[in-house]
């Protein structure tokens, strides 16, 4: 079994992840300058989109998306992340790679305190891997240590959705840990109850629904270019915090 300094590390450089799990890298935007013409390059310019000019303000900065189990965090990252041309990296999935165990065995053997010590570890960690798209657990916002890492290397984007819609989603899934209760509703909207007012401490807030994850992740863009300052550039946004119009 590993141990938890695993927490504080990256994978060996022979470990690879690909695909839905773990980082996906993506090619990023403009393309490559060499591949224009000579006689092209003193009158071409590429044109800048504001994917493009929200990568370049934030620098290295992660776009750090926080919220419930269920509001979407990976399926939307990942998305956004494609969009924007930088990696992707799931957080619940580096503490299962640091930990040689999979997120339920980890609170079944050695509980949510643990759990907690060692997400806070990982996600320190990530933070100082640069320009990304990082989704973050349902309770990772909630430790005052981890919000102000993610303040001080990037920005937060939550992720709110109504009872409903995450109900709706989790019923679909049985590994999440802090529902394996008698009455997942009832722990569902203690968990709303408890961290919504956390949660409206970040940066950014979309509004996650029924809706195609490509919808959501234009939102997120007008949110981002609106909160890095760029202006004349305004699609349609639900958003809401310090970046809404």
């Amino acid at each position: 079994m590993k141990e938890w300094r695993n927490y504080d590390r990256a994978p060996s450089p022979g470990y690879e992840l690909t695909g839905c799990f773990g980082a996906a890298f993506v090619k990023p935007w403009p393309p490559n300058p060499g591949a224009l013409r000579m006689s092209d390059r003193a009158t071409h310019t590429a044109p800048a989109t504001p994917e493009a000019s929200i990568v370049a303000a934030l620098g290295p900065r992660a776009i750090v998306l926080v919220g419930m189990m269920g509001a979407g965090k990976s399926s939307i990252g990942r998305r956004l992340a494609q969009r924007l041309g930088i990696t992707f990296v799931d957080a619940d999935t580096e503490i299962e790679i640091a930990a040689g165990m999979s997120i339920a065995d980890i609170f079944a053997i050695r509980g949510e305190p643990e759990f907690r010590t060692g997400e806070a570890r990982v996600i320190a960690r990530l933070l100082d891997s640069g320009a990304q798209v990082l989704a973050t657990g349902g309770g990772a916002f909630m430790n005052p240590d981890t919000r102000a890492a993610i303040k001080a290397k990037g920005v937060s984007i939550w992720l709110k959705a109504e009872f409903d819609v995450l109900m709706k989603r989790i019923k679909r899934r049985h590994d999440r840990p802090l529902l394996k209760t008698d009455d997942p509703a009832a722990k569902l909207q203690e968990l709303i109850d408890l961290r919504y007012p956390t949660y409206a401490l970040a940066d950014v807030t979309v509004q996650s629904r029924e809706i195609p994850h490509d919808k959501i992740v234009d939102e997120i863009v007008d949110a981002l270019a609106v909160h890095v300052g760029l202006t004349g550039w305004q699609r349609t946004a639900a958003v809401s915090g310090d970046c809404a119009p």
